[in-house]
């Protein structure tokens, strides 16, 4: 069963271009050149209850922009997103009750109180009874390891130790569907590999669909099956990543998940260029 499907989905975002010097100034005053830059580009897919998808491409090519579009934060110019019966940017609570976003740049615990009282906070937020809330934090807690911070400041401990705390609070209220940007972002090895192992099991155990970004394609190549490309707004691939590697080897048996997402985006651009 498909647990979202996009159709012909694209964000145009709108500026104004000025002329350059004291008279291009003036003129603006009156008049202003009104440009549309395309962000996404008319892309469809579909992504299936419990899987867990990669969605990869370079900077700018429009990954952050689509899944804030599927969480809701931002409104589509165009084309339908359905995401477990719900259209995003309605912001139904039912919707917002079952579907959480990591983002590994951005915050959501608030930095001047203990991580106990920012769990409390999200108890609030997603409405949760005491018993389940308990035993949901007491789970995430076990497995994450995270039981010596729960009385610090989220501003005092480290980038490891935040976006585990950011996983407990994404995850209190058990979403069925999971974006995950950039989640390692910043970390050592030791707690790329604890995030890892936590997103492959929590995946396992709980059919939870997750779309994650990630530019370490060591994370993408444990976690994810399935690979979405996306260059210029636009896919330029929906498959299996093993077979994109093959696609991609020629017999060299030594080339990597790395390279070969460099010799696709080089391909396009010399496409494009052409």
């Amino acid at each position: 069963m498909n647990i979202i499907t996009v159709k012909n989905l694209k964000k145009e975002y709108e500026y104004y271009k000025k002329e350059a010097g004291l008279w291009g100034t003036i003129k603006a005053l009156f008049y202003r050149k009104r440009l549309y830059k395309t962000a996404v580009d008319d892309i469809s897919f579909t992504i299936k209850q419990g899987e867990m998808v990669a969605f990869l491409g370079p900077n700018g090519a429009g990954k952050t922009t689509t899944l804030k579009m599927l969480s809701g934060i931002l409104h589509n110019s165009a084309g339908s997103i359905d995401v477990m019966g719900f259209t995003p940017y309605d912001r139904k609570k039912e919707f917002q009750k079952q579907f959480s976003i990591v983002m590994g740049s951005r915050n959501q615990l608030v930095p001047r109180i203990s991580i106990m009282d920012n769990f409390l906070l999200f108890k609030s937020l997603y409405r949760l009874s005491s018993e389940e809330f308990k035993t949901n934090l007491d789970e995430l807690i076990k497995v994450l390891n995270i039981g010596d911070l729960l009385d610090m400041q989220a501003a005092k401990l480290s980038l490891g130790q935040r976006m585990k705390c950011e996983i407990v609070a994404a995850l209190i209220h058990k979403p069925k569907v999971l974006f995950l940007d950039e989640p390692s972002i910043g970390l050592d090895v030791v707690a790329q590999k604890n995030i890892r192992d936590f997103i492959k099991k929590y995946n396992t155990e709980s059919k939870t669909t997750i779309i994650l970004t990630s530019h370490y394609m060591h994370d993408i190549e444990e976690l994810c099956d399935r690979v979405i490309i996306i260059n210029f707004g636009k896919i330029i691939y929906d498959g299996n990543l093993k077979d994109l590697i093959k696609n991609h080897q020629n017999g060299n048996d030594e080339i990597d998940a790395d390279s070969v997402m460099r010799l696709v985006f080089e391909k396009q651009n010399d496409t494009i260029q052409k």
